[in-house]
């Protein structure tokens, strides 16, 4: 399916990517309400980054993925459980029924939808009175490390901005009018990743991609020159899982 963002030459990076928090998906499904045999619909599902802990949670999950390439990763790594089914579609028109889901989950990619429409989409496919998540992990940008890296890619970007995946999502919420005020869940988690993974991972970064054009090659290639003058196999890299939940109204 053709979408705005074309994540195909990105896939297999993303599979380098880290996950959620453990603490912050707990308290999410503590929240939620959520039950084992519960049905989720897990959209703009990837390589199955949070299809993973649903289905281990127990729920059934609906995967919707719009991108051939990123539905065929999370495919493989949800093979082995039958309570996973995968389809194609987005967050505006995910293609599921109406009024079936006690939890509609978006990791990593409510900032990839038109986010009102995607609401409304949400609504609809949620039974009453349940709830909705967005979630991304976000770098800790103080960290040296990382703080470098920032440094290399405003270099060639001086304007580089990450846009709405570390916004505040609370007034989009608000002003679709669907759904009760969103509670804002937080929970850290340190990533130790191989020196090349992380530069793997650096190079699913749609963000970056789009932002850099044809200087994209040569950023990926300035930061993995200064992770490997390091002198490390391996960083360890602090990331913050932030998730907003909230209730469908009636």
């Amino acid at each position: 399916m053709k979408t705005e963002w074309d994540y195909t030459q990105l896939a297999d990076a993303y599979l380098k990517r880290p996950d959620y928090a453990p603490s912050a998906l707990q308290e999410l499904f503590q929240i939620a309400g959520l039950q084992p045999g519960d049905n989720v619909c897990d959209i703009g599902a990837g390589v199955a980054h949070l299809t993973l802990p649903l289905a281990a949670f127990g729920c059934r999950v609906d995967a919707v993925e719009p991108n051939d390439a990123m539905r065929a990763n999370g495919q493989r790594r949800t093979a082995h459980l039958p309570a996973v089914f995968w389809s194609e579609g987005t967050g505006e028109a995910t293609g599921r029924p109406s009024g079936l889901y006690d939890f509609v989950t978006f990791g990593s990619s409510f900032n990839a939808c038109d986010r009102s429409k995607a609401l409304s989409e949400t609504h609809r496919l949620l039974k009453p009175g349940k709830y909705f998540a967005c979630l991304w992990n976000h770098r800790d940008l103080d960290d040296p490390i990382q703080k470098r890296i920032e440094e290399i890619i405003k270099m060639s970007i001086p304007s580089y901005s990450y846009g709405t995946r570390r916004e505040d999502q609370t007034e989009v919420i608000a002003a679709s009018g669907l759904f009760d005020a969103a509670r804002q869940v937080e929970g850290r988690i340190l990533w130790e990743q191989d020196i090349a993974d992380t530069v793997q991972a650096w190079r699913s970064h749609a963000t970056l991609h789009r932002q850099a054009g044809d200087h994209f090659g040569a950023i990926i290639e300035n930061i993995s020159d200064y992770l490997n003058s390091l002198g490390r196999e391996s960083i360890t890299i602090p990331y913050t899982t932030r998730a907003w939940i909230a209730r469908r109204k009636e």
